[in-house]
């Protein structure tokens, strides 16, 4: 008797628990900002259950979809190309705050390099399981590899979206290093990287005040430094349990992008350490469940497939939550399934709903 599939009713709890949390924060985090732009408190809140009712949708479809049929040619490769034509595309478009990230359709707007984080992943772990055992091949398995992957990177930084970019040259570190690669390999490919990141943080002007801003912000407390200080500020102020929702200061036009890159500040300040331990525990179960359905799946490109899927969406989550509280440069990384942003949280919600799919079908 063939055996019941079932989700794994933790993360998928946990999954569900943040996205109706961040709905919430996004309310709290930008009422006022709303009001004051759009003559409605709840612009952004709307729009934030718009797409997470979407994503939810999308998530509990994939949790129905076998992962194993995204294992052929004819998806892997077409969503390879179409991810960089769409990075190709974006970058013709009319920049917004001097980027080229976004097509606008009216209200809509989506980021084709969210898209691309998915779509790597899962050609990584149906080209790693074609080349199961065979790593360290330079010529037919890290070239090709190299190859897909620089290409994305070297689009996104083009936008620029530099910790876009580095989020998905960790996420194919981690899965190469899962599928047997060679530490040497990661040791040289470090070192040939360094002269091109110093090219790109050090030779480009906002980059290289926000890493003196992340060494020294009070040098330039109204400039540089402004969003550190103000994070830091919002957090330190929550105290144990927070002064209370809703009654947060510093999203008052004191924190830039109070329900965007930093509302994990908002958390720290309106909940305290009590609501940010909260969040850390639900990305903590996240990982664990995670790494828990690819050690018991049964087949490799499932177990590549979590292992990419969990480190894209927690790595995020720890990459943010570092810059709020000071621990790394400011960069514009949104918090997975809690920040505003409607590209972010359905892509975030389809990886997850394929991870769910792959736990099902784990011992």
């Amino acid at each position: 008797m063939a055996r019941q599939l079932q989700s794994d009713k933790l993360l998928f709890g946990s999954v569900v628990a943040l996205v109706f949390f961040g709905a919430l924060m996004v309310f709290s985090a930008s009422a006022v900002m709303a009001a004051d732009r759009f003559g409605s408190s709840y612009y952004f809140f709307i729009r934030q259950v718009a797409w997470a009712i979407l994503g939810l949708g999308l998530m509990v479809a994939m949790m129905n979809f076998d992962y194993k049929k995204l294992a052929s040619p004819l998806v892997i490769f077409p969503a390879v190309a179409i991810q960089l034509l769409l990075l190709v595309a974006v970058l013709f478009r009319a920049p917004a705050h001097n980027a080229h990230r976004w097509f606008a359709l009216g209200p809509i707007g989506f980021q084709p390099s969210e898209f691309s984080k998915i779509a790597l992943v899962v050609f990584l772990a149906y080209f790693l399981d074609l080349r199961r055992g065979q790593a360290n091949d330079w010529k037919h398995t890290l070239a090709p590899v190299g190859l897909v992957v620089g290409a994305t990177v070297l689009l996104i930084v083009k936008e620029p979206d530099f910790g876009t970019a580095l989020a998905i040259v960790l996420v194919a570190a981690a899965m190469l290093y899962a599928s047997g690669l060679n530490l040497m390999y990661f040791v040289g490919g470090a070192l040939a990287a360094l002269p091109v990141i110093y090219l790109l943080v050090f030779h480009v002007g906002y980059r290289y005040k926000r890493i003196l801003a992340f060494l020294n912000p009070n040098a330039d407390p109204l400039g540089a430094g402004f969003q550190i200080i103000q994070s830091t500020i919002a957090v330190g102020t929550g105290g144990i349990d927070g002064v209370g929702l809703m009654e947060g200061r510093q999203k008052l036009f004191y924190l830039p992008e109070p329900h965007t890159d930093f509302i994990f500040a908002v958390i720290g300040e309106e909940l305290g350490f009590i609501g940010t331990v909260a969040v850390l525990a639900l990305f903590a179960i996240i990982l664990w469940r995670g790494l828990r359905a690819a050690a018991n799946c049964s087949d490799e490109f499932g177990r590549l497939l979590a292992i990419g899927l969990t480190v894209l969406v927690v790595g995020q989550a720890l990459v943010n939550i570092s810059v709020v509280l000071g621990l790394l440069p400011t960069k514009g990384t949104p918090l997975p399934l809690i920040s505003y942003g409607g590209s972010s949280l359905l892509m975030n919600l389809l990886a997850l709903g394929i991870l769910l799919n792959i736990s099902q079908h784990s011992s």
